[in-house]
């Protein structure tokens, strides 16, 4: 079975989730909290159930981690075997609140590496997809990174965490980023921020997160021509593919120049 096979099977995955999905808000959504702090609904959870069914049907013998049904990081130290990292709603606080800015994120890694990765937004009917080595697209448009070269003229994204104990370096960034770039702009999807950098709507991105709601939007981004990083030292041992701490993506021509910003804030 070839890459592109499987970036098809996720992408007629990804649509099947996302007619699910909508179906399920228009329904009755109860909502919960994991470990008292971040929202899941019930729309979660059975388009989680969905995903898993159809890869298991479909690569009986694939391996899958998933932000709610299989959430075993220890998989990644396994990535030379085939991987799914799932996350059946990205954006749930939107998704509960009525926002159009949510997603179904699925990236599947072969030998180690991101191969295919696929976002979709059904509430916008937006489809961003890509194979290593192949381009970046959006709805079968390839798509490319914004050619911004000067900080001042910048729009950068982020994203805030649930746990509130450690604001201070945060907003130490935010100060910093506001100071230098043009605005900040929060869309409350990683995986749709990213996807948005790397079709030019966006100039730059910087968050922490967890790896299902980079992995398939990351490799978009790469192949839309983004350089991807991180702004803090990745330890030894975690292949920087899947670190979910710091991360950075812009152009590359704006990328070492957003890199020393963060840099400097993180020493003020």
């Amino acid at each position: 079975m070839t890459t592109t096979n499987i970036l098809e099977f996720a992408k007629q995955l990804a649509r099947e989730t996302g007619k699910q999905i909508l179906s399920d808000r228009q329904a009755s959504l109860t909502t919960s909290f994991k470990e008292g702090v971040e929202m899941v609904t019930n729309a979660d959870i059975n388009a989680d159930r969905l995903i898993m069914s159809r890869i298991k049907a479909a690569y009986p013998e694939h391996h899958f981690l998933s932000e709610e049904g299989a959430p075993d990081l220890s998989l990644l130290t396994r990535a030379d075997e085939s991987l799914w990292i799932v996350d059946p709603i990205d954006g749930t606080v939107n998704f509960a609140h009525g926002h159009s800015q949510s997603a179904v994120s699925l990236a599947y890694v072969e030998n180690s590496q991101l191969s295919c990765g696929v976002v979709y937004n059904p509430f916008t009917d937006e489809m961003f997809y890509a194979e290593k080595g192949a381009g970046a697209y959006l709805n079968g448009e390839p798509i490319e990174v914004a050619r911004e070269t000067e900080l001042r003229k910048a729009v950068i994204a982020t994203g805030f965490p649930y746990i509130k104990s450690n604001l201070g370096p945060i907003i130490r960034r935010v100060e910093s980023v506001l100071t230098q770039c043009a605005d900040i702009r929060r869309l409350g999807s990683a995986a749709l921020d990213i996807c948005w950098l790397a079709m030019g709507r966006l100039d730059g991105y910087y968050e922490s997160l967890s790896v299902w709601d980079f992995a398939a939007a990351q490799l978009i981004a790469k192949e839309a021509g983004a350089q991807y990083g991180h702004f803090s030292q990745v330890p030894k041992d975690i292949d920087p593919q899947f670190y979910d701490q710091d991360i950075l993506i812009a152009n590359p021509v704006l990328y070492p120049k957003l890199l020393k910003v963060l840099q400097e804030a993180e020493r003020h």
